[in-house]
């Protein structure tokens, strides 16, 4: 009985542990085998996944420009001939005979782009540790640390890990509670074909080359290195190190590659890796954690979030997860937004690789869809918690890729376009590839460049640094350049439009496998929106006047959005549309989000056929898909349907098409990383959005969400919102920053009152808070589009000056 109530004690403690931060992933099991049980750190370069497992602990390790193959392109030549023909058959309804012939002649005869692989394994062994109690196993938000703790014979053994951005290295410590009692095996294992492992002193190492794939030669050098530092005896055979009789150890782990950048791969890997190990060899653990902390806590402590909290907060993570549907658990939600905010700073950091499908972290040779860029939606997706959740330096990598890709892609525009400017189509990879990839379905779809430049005005919408855009504008200008020489009229309308286009991964029912077409209704308004950032850009840099007035010719003939027979907003420039469509991709609502070309105040008509068409297209569907959905029920001002996804995402796989895994990623499935952040951009979304001319605060706030906080949002125009307090659907204290100065317009549920407030009229003043009207929208039958409802707002301005805070209350 002693003994049980001792046991209950200890797990009563641990239990209480993990409850005095709401922010913690935890768990009273190991990983075991499962990968996706395990628990993600890194620091944007190395990734390591730590499985917690009591006698045979696992650290999966990736680093991010470990890809198979080396620099080349994926032009096809042959495109530019056939492009008249199969534009030809498109305009002449001959859509299928087109698609065949572009499978020919412009689908890629050589890669189709390379895949993002693993370094291999840390294996420690623990000799009977098969048997244990007082299991408890966490990830902490707060300090970027993965925990376990488990008793073995009345020893406590603890393992802290965590992946270090200032040591450049992730570093291991392991402890014993009873002296001298720690003892266990290392090695390194990997599943590189010709990447020896090998084992010295204190130190193991394995080096290699990535493979080839697709006819790429792999030529990416990569080398490992890990070194083990304790109070213990230390001996090793060829390829282990074994420890006996420590009480601690300490493990630093250091992977390096030649690769410099898309174009050079001259780094010397060994050399590399072994001054990682070297800078970080010099601390010993204590150092190594703060350092860790306070460089990791720079961003993440900038925003915090209370929604409320419940009993169910108590519960282990997979128990939350598995309960979440039918449980009252604000407090889960906080912490999946935190979660994400986590990841991306784990994933992506300045001087870095962007995050891919599976961010940084991937354990299989052919990773699903080989772990690249996939940019007609996720790799967009990834990025959007990252300006208004007040993490723009993880915007870096992404800008940085965006500008070398329009470098690549101006050769694929003028070889199979003949067009200037740049093109990127549905996917890229490490070596920045721009051809199309993959099936023809949907690998011949020009919009990825396009898409991908509205980062990078985005980016510039928040901070208003010209000299930033300035740096950018050339990729900006090519993307929209691209255009003036693509696009064609078509023989019906006579509009310009992309031909051959398709709406990414669908195809009308009428046409079943057949996803060629001309003027789709998201190609339409992503050239829309390239057109036009391209023309404020320059006029904010008073440059290219001739060239604007070129685009805003070209503009001026684009197709406008169409609400077709059901309702519906018109996927294609044909009314083709089947209401019992549940595709997973709704692309035409881009320009709902993360566009702003559909609002409730300015196109009735048109938010209300997105309406439509989201009800038509369902709820249930892969992790992504639910992921963007959030984002446009918020745009909807609908926090109940919002939160209902939210459920559907925070579900045990499967169970709504997608769902999460128990370590909280993102299932499609199998895992992407992109449903992670897209459901954070969605929390945000329904609390605070900056579009539509002004800072709209809980726009689609649930009635489960009945009071709460948060704290250092950032809105467009250098605003940020310090503090942000409701109670019963009202905001009741609103703190707001003004890094740029100029009219701050808010629109919020009720009135308040503040120093300089005063109600809003006409547009908006602020600059960067302007709106581009589209053209009038094309409505089959009025009668089908359902009234516009929307909740009371109060409009107000706010003068502000740089560098000034300002406080509003109700």
């Amino acid at each position: 009985m002693k003994k049980l109530f001792l046991l209950l004690s200890s797990l009563f403690a641990l239990q209480t542990f993990a409850q005095q931060s709401g922010l913690k992933l935890w768990y009273r099991q190991p990983a075991g085998s499962v990968w996706t049980a395990a628990l993600p750190v890194g620091n944007g370069r190395l990734g390591g996944m730590v499985y917690g497992n009591p006698d045979h602990e696992i650290i999966q390790l990736n680093e991010s420009s470990v890809w198979t193959g080396s620099p080349n392109n994926n032009d096809n030549p042959d495109a530019l001939a056939a492009l008249p023909e199969i534009r030809r058959l498109i305009f002449a309804g001959k859509q299928k005979e087109a698609q065949e012939l572009a499978a020919e002649k412009m689908q890629c005869k050589t890669s189709s782009g390379q895949m993002f692989q693993p370094v291999g394994n840390l294996n420690l062994h623990f000799p009977g540790h098969e048997q244990f109690s007082n299991y408890y196993r966490e990830l902490d938000l707060n300090r970027a640390v993965a925990t376990t703790r488990y008793t073995v014979k009345g020893v406590t053994y603890t393992r802290e890990v965590f992946a270090s951005v200032p040591a450049q290295a992730i570093v291991v410590q392991l402890g014993s509670s009873k002296a001298g009692s720690l003892s266990f095996s290392a090695n390194f294992s990997t599943l590189q074909p010709d990447a020896p492992v090998k084992a010295g002193g204190d130190t193991l190492s394995v080096h290699g080359i990535t493979g080839s794939h697709e006819g790429v030669e792999g030529k990416v050098v990569f080398h490992g290195l890990s070194k083990i530092v304790t109070n213990g005896q230390l001996s090793h055979n060829d390829t282990s190190i074994t420890v006996s009789g420590a009480t601690t150890a300490l493990i630093y782990i250091s992977i390096a590659t030649n690769y410099i950048n898309y174009q050079d791969i001259s780094g010397d890997a060994a050399a590399k890796a072994a001054a990682y190990l070297k800078g970080a060899s010099t601390k010993g653990f204590s150092a190594l954690l703060q350092e860790h902390v306070a460089a990791y806590q720079h961003y993440f402590n900038r925003v915090s979030i209370d929604l409320g909290t419940s009993p169910a907060a108590k519960e282990p993570t997979d128990v939350r997860l598995k309960n979440f549907a039918h449980t009252y658990d604000p407090q889960f939600v906080a912490l999946y937004f935190q979660f994400g905010r986590y990841l991306l700073i784990s994933c992506s950091q300045p001087g870095g690789q962007p995050a891919n499908l599976q961010g940084i972290w991937n354990a299989e040779m052919r990773p699903p869809w080989d772990s690249k860029y996939t940019i007609n939606i996720n790799t967009e997706m990834n990025y959007w918690p990252a300006e208004k959740d007040n993490l723009p330096e993880m915007h870096t990598p992404l800008i940085q890729m965006v500008k070398e890709l329009a470098v690549t892609g101006q050769n694929t525009a003028r070889t199979m376009y003949g067009a200037r400017g740049w093109v990127a189509h549905h996917n890229t990879d490490l070596w920045r590839i721009t051809g199309p990839v993959d099936r023809i379905f949907w690998g011949v779809w020009s919009m990825g460049g396009a898409w991908l430049s509205q980062h990078l005005w985005d980016r510039f919408l928040y901070n208003g640094d010209t000299a930033y855009l300035r740096d950018v504008y050339p990729a900006i200008k090519g993307a929209a350049l691209f255009f003036v020489d693509d696009l064609v009229p078509d023989p019906v309308h006579h509009w310009l439009v992309i031909n051959p286009g398709t709406s990414p991964e669908n195809a009308p029912k009428i046409r079943p496998g057949v996803s060629f077409d001309a003027g789709c209704t998201m190609d339409n308004q992503i050239v829309f929106d390239a057109l036009s950032v391209a023309i404020r850009a320059a006029n904010i840099l008073q440059l290219d006047a001739a060239l604007t007035d070129t685009l805003k010719l070209v503009r001026s003939k684009l197709p406008p959005m169409q609400v077709g027979q059901y309702g519906q907003l018109q996927e294609w420039m044909e009314d083709l549309d089947n209401p019992e469509d549940h595709h997973r991709h709704i692309s035409h609502l881009y320009g709902l989000f993360p566009s702003t070309q559909i609002s409730p105040y300015r196109h009735p008509e048109l938010y209300s056929a997105a309406n439509t068409t989201l009800l038509q297209r369902g709820d249930v569907s892969t992790g992504w898909s639910m992921g963007w959905k959030v984002n446009w029920w918020a745009r909807l001002q609908n926090g109940e349907h919002a939160l209902k996804l939210i459920n559907n995402q925070l579900s045990p796989v499967g169970e709504h098409g997608g769902g999460t895994y128990t370590n909280l990623f993102d299932a499609h499935a199998p895992f992407q990383i992109d449903g992670n952040f897209g459901c954070t951009s969605g929390i945000t979304e329904m609390l605070m959005q900056s579009h539509d001319g002004a800072i709209q605060l809980l726009p689609a706030l649930p009635a489960e969400w009945k009071q709460g906080h948060i704290n250092g949002l950032r809105a467009r125009g250098g605003f940020t919102i310090t503090a942000l307090e409701w109670k019963d659907g009202k905001v009741v204290k609103l703190k707001i920053h003004s890094a740029l100065g100029g009219n701050c317009r808010i629109r919020v549920p009720n009135a308040l009152k503040g120093k300089g407030l005063v109600k809003a009229g006409g547009d908006n003043s602020n600059p960067f808070y302007e709106v581009v009207e589209i053209a009038q929208p094309i409505v089959k039958d009025a009668s089908k589009v359902l009234p516009v409802q929307l909740a009371p707002t109060q409009l107000y301005d706010l003068p502000t000056q740089k560098g000034k805070e300002y406080i509003l209350t109700n």
